[in-house]
């Protein structure tokens, strides 16, 4: 792997590159066509940071890994969310760890933390096998039939279900529709709503089927919560939530706080590693070269036997497939904050109040720290070269003190999911299905991912 590239040089305080235009909306419509296409060209035409405008707006593109740890970690203080992105996900997630700011969210993240402790998440490992052994038994009537799926869509199912079960001890199989719809209609509205020029929350149909999904995502929880108040008992996440007290103050979550949070944990908690896994199944299925790869490692490391959280430490390869894929395609593919005060970042003017986007989609693209950076290249991640890479080159659950308190819990399920899949089934994407990425709040396969299911067999039946 070559040498990473060296920071970029400029002069101190000196304006950044920008993309002029003298449209009244600036770059909206670029940006509102295809997102990823134009910040990934505004990045290689213009550099590591790089300014435009969308409407009134005055924002900045970085790219660079030492601009992205400058935003997220080295001068977070002076960066937060109170931007139009987050303002739309306040209107149904509430002011939960991903939206909050200041030091209601230290508090809040203060609470939740412990919950998030690796050996109490380990604890979950179990349920997301026991509910993946359910899909796959659910796959072995259809896979005979010559019958396909959408990966795209099952994948959702399955960690929808697997939240319910962890968070919340509830298996929500039976609403699992009508959640899922909610959700959608929710990852829809808000993709439109941060790019529109309407106020937010305007009364628009969209906004009114919105809220209307909301309302029915509050119903449910609303309803576990009240009877956890009145006595009912589970070892699951909002046990551990509602029982924490702020080590500082002594004060626990109101039902309110508990609303917000858990929304914001089931939303994000099946729909983000949902995500990654579809793509992942994508990419092995296109490099049949590195799928069987990952099912020799599979096969001597556990011989069959159905994956469990011991076994992880022993799947390096399969990790690496993980992470390659959520490098090409991150769940979390935009991350959007304001600055609050004049600020320089690699030496570049960054003024008060400018939208400063940090894209885990382009950085995981940069050129000088990855090469051939399309491809997919499980390799990336191993030991010695993710050593030899900066730190934020590669972000998928973002950085610093708002690192996505999940990621350990995601890795772990996704890690599961993956080795229990690939030991039952071949999955192949049916030939001329198109793909191509969308760009919601999180990056999901546009037309989902059809997909046909060979059975694999057995490994002592293999050896006989």
């Amino acid at each position: 792997m070559p040498t990473p590239a060296e920071s970029p040089r400029s002069t101190p305080g000196r304006e950044a590159p920008r993309i002029a235009t003298r449209h009244l909306l600036g770059v909206w419509s670029s940006l509102r066509a295809d997102p990823l296409a134009f910040l990934t060209d505004a990045a290689r035409r213009h550099g590591d940071v790089v300014g435009f405008r969308i409407g009134p707006i005055q924002a900045v593109l970085v790219r660079h890994p030492d601009a992205i740890k400058h935003v997220l970690v080295d001068n977070n203080h002076n960066y937060d969310k109170l931007t139009r992105g987050y303002d739309v996900l306040r209107q149904f997630l509430g002011n939960g760890l991903l939206t909050s700011n200041g030091d209601f969210w230290r508090r809040q993240r203060r609470i939740a933390q412990p919950a998030f402790h690796r050996r109490r998440i380990e604890g979950f490992a179990e349920v997301m096998v026991s509910d993946t052994l359910d899909m796959l038994q659910r796959w072995d009537d259809v896979a005979g039939l010559g019958h396909t799926v959408d990966m795209a869509h099952e994948m959702m199912s399955l960690t929808l279900r697997i939240v319910g079960k962890t968070l919340l001890s509830t298996d929500v199989h039976d609403a699992a529709d009508q959640v899922g719809n909610a959700v959608t209609v929710l990852n829809e509205w808000a993709d439109g709503a941060i790019d529109s020029l309407l106020p937010v929350g305007f009364p628009t149909p969209g906004t009114l089927r919105a809220k209307d999904a909301s309302r029915r995502l509050d119903r449910i929880i609303g309803e576990i919560i009240a009877r956890r108040r009145a006595g009912e008992h589970a070892e699951d996440l909002l046990g551990m939530l509602m029982e924490a007290k702020d080590a500082e103050t002594g004060e626990s979550m109101t039902d309110k706080q508990l609303r917000d949070e858990v929304t914001t944990m089931f939303l994000a908690g099946h729909e983000t590693t949902a995500n990654a896994l579809a793509w992942t199944f994508y990419l092995l299925s296109t490099h049949p070269d590195i799928e069987r790869r990952v099912r020799a490692e599979l096969d001597a490391a556990l011989g069959g036997a159905t994956p469990q959280m011991a076994d992880l430490p022993r799947l390096p390869y399969l990790l690496q497939v993980i992470k390659e894929s959520m490098r090409l395609y991150p769940p979390a593919w935009m991350l959007d904050r304001r600055a609050i005060a004049d600020d320089e970042v690699l030496g570049y003017r960054i003024k008060k109040n400018t939208l400063v986007l940090c894209s885990p989609y382009v950085t995981h693209r940069h050129p000088g720290f990855w090469p051939n950076p399309e491809g997919f290249d499980p390799e990336r991640f191993s030991p010695a070269n993710e050593e030899a890479r900066p730190r934020y080159a590669y972000f998928p659950f973002g950085g610093g003190p708002r690192q996505c308190i999940g990621n350990a819990f995601a890795m772990m399920e996704a890690q599961l999911i993956l080795a229990a899949v690939l030991q039952r089934f071949r999955p192949w994407l049916v030939p001329g299905h198109p793909v191509a990425p969308e760009t919601l709040i999180t990056l999901r396969p546009r037309w989902g991912l059809q997909m046909g299911l060979t059975p694999v067999a057995p490994v002592a039946a293999a050896a006989e």
